[in-house]
């Protein structure tokens, strides 16, 4: 597809630095960057008296605590989540492969089950509010979100559809067609716009103080930005379209956008809780 101006793709190695059999890549730097300012932006609104009116929620003792558990369920939900949703057959023939993380393939939305769950289980431990947990989860998690889609372009996977749009990029590995930067789109959709808008509910609305608002509003619009930049993205070669525009993107997006909206509704319309409850 001809394009009047194509960017060229920057020369970032995937690798940042390497010895030996260890080497550290941008992919592993984004989780480890998103879990840590994640966990500080939870302890920071965990502190932040003025959004909770008196409300309980965890201590910065809890959400310490909570990091292990959090990274557990992200890296084993998503790896679990890649292996079921999107490439069954190959692991059901090669088991042995379903471990190897390092070769490539999470899923987002088995990552988000694994971090439910374990928000779950550590709030039955704790004695915490779960909803209140999951607002944080939910406000704290398009931080991570940016790091990763920024690492997805970074290492030239998961690509855009072809375009002849000004910001067109040429793939490596993707043939010669200018595509669309959807990692990108992805990173401003999941990342920065979605995190703006629940920091403006949780500090203009004060939504925190109604618990599980702010989850289903994270629920709700990561399934919509997500849906939007599946329109401009190539799917898995191995899923290809589900039915025509459907790719299991969006198809595991849905029930996202339903159960937040239906999460938003239950908190917003329920009677405003004591602040000592």
């Amino acid at each position: 597809m001809p394009s009047v101006l194509v960017l060229p793709f920057p020369a970032i190695d995937p690798v940042i630095i390497e010895f030996g059999p260890f080497a550290l890549r941008w992919y592993a730097l984004a989780y480890i960057a998103g879990i840590i300012l994640a966990w500080r932006y939870m302890r920071a609104l965990a502190l932040s008296d003025r959004l909770w009116n008196g409300l309980q929620r965890p201590s910065p003792a809890d959400l310490d605590d909570f990091v292990l558990w959090g990274t557990l369920g992200i890296i084993i939900g998503g790896r679990l989540g890649y292996v079921l949703f999107y490439n069954p057959a190959y692991y059901l023939a090669n088991p042995g492969d379903a471990l190897a993380i390092w070769s490539g393939g999470m899923s987002f939305h088995g990552g988000f089950a694994g971090t439910v769950i374990a928000m779950m289980l550590f709030a039955w431990r704790r004695g915490l509010n779960i909803w209140t947990l999951f607002d944080l989860a939910g406000c704290a998690a398009p931080i991570g979100l940016f790091f990763g889609r920024i690492a997805n372009f970074i290492n030239a996977e998961l690509w855009g559809r072809p375009t002849d749009v000004p910001w067109a990029f040429v793939f490596p590995g993707a043939g010669p067609e200018p595509r669309h930067p959807s990692q990108l789109y992805e990173a401003a959709l999941e990342g920065v716009i979605l995190f703006l808008a629940l920091r403006l509910l949780s500090h203009r609305f004060t939504l925190l103080q109604r618990p599980g608002f702010l989850a289903g509003a994270f629920g709700f619009g990561y399934g919509i930005g997500r849906s939007i930049a599946e329109l401009y993205r190539v799917p898995d070669a191995h899923i290809g379209y589900l039915s025509g525009f459907l790719t299991m993107g969006i198809l595991l997006s849905l029930p996202m956008i339903l159960a937040g909206l239906a999460l938003m509704i239950w908190s917003g319309t329920r009677p405003s809780r004591d602040a000592t409850a």
